[in-house]
């Protein structure tokens, strides 16, 4: 398994970016997972269904299953949230991971920037990032950078940069 990074501000469309790369770079054979970071409380159950009747319960874990997915839901229940290492053993096996978001962890990212957030860029201050993607490529100096909408370019750019999970367990240390 190999992982990379999107990481920018808010409303750069690091989500839809994920959006482009996984058709792309499923046409090419790879299998790609996800795992996308949420600043904010987030339910993917709710009242009315069975599984949300579990879990308000008290249930610790609450798998749903049928015949095609299944969704396991861990309430945390004032434990710490669990860490983008944890967060990785959990998921099968794959040829590509791309992890939205945690900008702080040390993992190969590719930054996500639009302008009109006027926010500045990362990467001048984040030595992990290893490619743009901007609506404002002229901006951009010194690393790789591509147009927002080039899923082609970027799937290039995530085949080459990607770091294998054996290098980015070494980067985040032993698990706490």
């Amino acid at each position: 398994m190999r992982v990379i990074g999107l990481a920018g501000w808010s409303g750069a469309g690091k989500t839809t970016l994920i959006a482009r790369l996984i058709p792309e770079l499923s046409r090419r054979g790879f299998s790609i997972s996800t795992i996308k970071h949420a600043h904010h409380r987030f339910d993917v159950d709710y009242p009315g269904k069975d599984s949300y009747v579990h879990r308000t319960a008290g249930a610790r874990e609450v798998l749903v299953a049928s015949g095609e997915r299944f969704a396991l839901m861990h309430e945390l229940r004032g434990a710490p949230e669990p860490d983008l290492r944890h967060l990785l053993s959990l998921l099968s096996p794959v040829d590509f991971v791309l992890v939205e978001g945690y900008k702080p962890e040390p993992l190969v990212k590719i930054e996500v920037h639009r302008a009109e957030n006027g926010k500045n860029f990362i990467y001048p201050h984040d030595p992990t990032i290893v490619a743009v993607a901007t609506d404002r490529p002229d901006e951009v100096v010194g690393l790789p950078t591509f147009e927002l909408i080039d899923a082609v370019g970027i799937a290039d750019c995530v085949v080459r940069y990607a770091m294998p999970m054996e290098a980015l367990m070494e980067r985040l240390g032993p698990t706490a």
